[in-house]
């Protein structure tokens, strides 16, 4: 169980707590004891005050590494959809011609199932068809690359831009939003723990002031990644107030990024979702061009129900990412390209198990290798 502020202030090397204004609840700076927590970047890549194209590089990297560990990327990962997809080998073993509607049936039936959704299935099978009955496709092994290649085209087309995009100004703010249950919190702190481990120097804030343990649970992250944290001291703040503290102290102590958590809420709850307009407006007063991202977390468990929550947040605060959570065995992956296609939103990250480094940089093409090996 987290302890509290008052009992954290021992064992915390430095404490700054002040109003926002006399009438307005009190905000606690914490720095994180637990030195050493997070390996170093071996000297790869160092965050510098003043250095120039450091988001950019910081994206790249982030990238490159996930190119570089593209074995390991989702080997842990969509086993439900693997299990799935595995029959479409089996339909192309011994294909012929003769045999194109069954094996273009049965293909469609585990697109389906594997929730790719019937507008993106439709669309993949006519394909098929068409280079088929034309000639372009001469045997199993071309039909399952050509299914492959149409399925990475769906993602790269509307989800291309994969990479962080951070601006120019120090620090960069990153929301983080999302029902409850879907893994914010915790796929906030990961996004930490990658952004540190390649030099960053990262402020956490502790927006969700709705629900009790937020704070405690986003301060054990914050201990755990080696970062320091503002969160409120009174239950009666206001998640806007504690961002827009959060941001003017990452301005002031020189934090590259400002990671920002929200209270979890349902699409469907218009109340709350509006205050995320407040969020994002109160955060933008004091850094302009603030956010420079709006993550949204999604369940992958939950499949293609996903996408009304994702159309309900990206029409009220505009997302600019998508992290995939919970894609480590019962999720479908096909809910991946339904979500690109239909909103034209890139997948920037997926949660592919339960340790810290398991959210990883999305990679379309690994991910297309993963689902069809």
């Amino acid at each position: 169980m987290a302890s509290s502020p008052s009992s954290m202030c021992a064992s915390y090397s430095s404490v700054i707590s002040r109003p926002f204004y006399n009438s307005q609840p009190q905000f606690a700076f914490f720095r994180t004891g637990k030195l050493g927590s997070v390996p170093d970047s071996g000297g790869r890549f160092r965050c510098m005050a003043g250095q120039t194209g450091f988001f950019t590089k910081l994206g790249r990297l982030i990238k490159e590494k996930a190119k570089s560990d593209v074995e390991k990327i989702f080997s842990g990962g969509f086993t439900k959809t693997r299990k799935n997809l595995v029959v479409i080998d089996e339909l192309l073993l011994y294909w012929n011609l003769s045999d194109t509607d069954r094996v273009l049936d049965e293909l469609e039936e585990a697109l389906l199932v594997s929730d790719f959704g019937p507008k993106i299935t439709i669309k993949i099978v006519e394909i098929l068809r068409e280079d088929i009955l034309s000639g372009k496709l001469k045997s199993g092994t071309e039909i399952k690359e050509a299914l492959k290649q149409n399925v990475l085209d769906l993602l790269t087309t509307k989800g291309s831009k994969t990479e962080l995009q951070l601006g120019f100004r120090k620090p960069a703010v990153i929301m983080i939003v999302g029902v409850n249950g879907g893994g914010k919190t915790t796929s906030l702190g990961k996004l930490a723990y990658r952004l540190k481990k390649e030099g960053a120097k990262i402020l956490m804030a502790a927006g969700d002031t709705f629900r009790a343990a937020a704070s405690d649970q986003l301060e054990i992250w914050a201990e755990r990644t080696d970062c320091e944290i503002v969160r409120a001291e009174s239950e009666k703040a206001k998640a806007s107030s504690v961002l827009t503290q959060a941001v003017k102290k990452g301005k002031e102590l020189g934090f590259d990024i400002v990671l920002c958590d929200t209270s979890g809420r349902l699409h469907t709850n218009y109340s709350l979702m509006e205050e995320l307009i407040s969020c994002r407006k109160a955060v933008s007063k004091v850094v302009a061009g603030a956010p420079n991202e709006i993550l949204l977390v999604l369940d992958g468990t939950t499949g293609l129900n996903m996408l009304p929550q994702a159309r309900e947040f990206n029409e009220v605060v505009g997302v600019t990412g998508l992290i995939l959570t919970k894609l480590d065995g019962s999720a479908r992956g096909g809910c991946v390209v339904s979500v690109v296609d239909e909103l034209g939103i890139p997948v920037k990250f997926v949660g592919v198990g339960e340790r810290v480094e398991d959210l990883q940089p999305f990679d379309a093409e690994a991910f297309v290798n993963a689902i069809f090996s």
